[in-house]
């Protein structure tokens, strides 16, 4: 995908005391992401067998091992993915997925 916007979101979680676990993942996660030339959501789960495609473009991906959870808002044709929410399965719960 061509272009990333909010990588300060990945950036405050992994900063955040008691996320330093998911620093790695995530910028293994941003660099996939980068590079991948996903045309439609079966192509997301193609590279990613346990990503969640949820309303109005967005996906919920797993990082380590299912601890947290990343949520973007991809337009395939302009090829954006917008980062909007990483967090703890608790947090994620607090959030409307489909709207964040």
């Amino acid at each position: 995908m061509k272009n990333m916007v909010a990588l300060k979101t990945l950036k405050d979680h992994w900063e955040t005391p008691g996320r330093a676990d998911s620093e790695q993942q995530l910028k293994a996660w941003y660099q996939e992401a980068k590079m991948a030339n996903w045309k439609t959501p079966n192509d997301i789960k193609a590279q990613y067998k346990s990503a969640s495609i949820v309303g109005d473009n967005r996906v919920v991906f797993n990082i380590c091992g299912n601890k947290y959870r990343l949520v973007v808002k991809i337009n395939y044709i302009t090829e954006w993915v917008f980062i909007r929410f990483v967090g703890t399965h608790k947090e994620y719960d607090k959030i409307d997925v489909t709207s964040i």
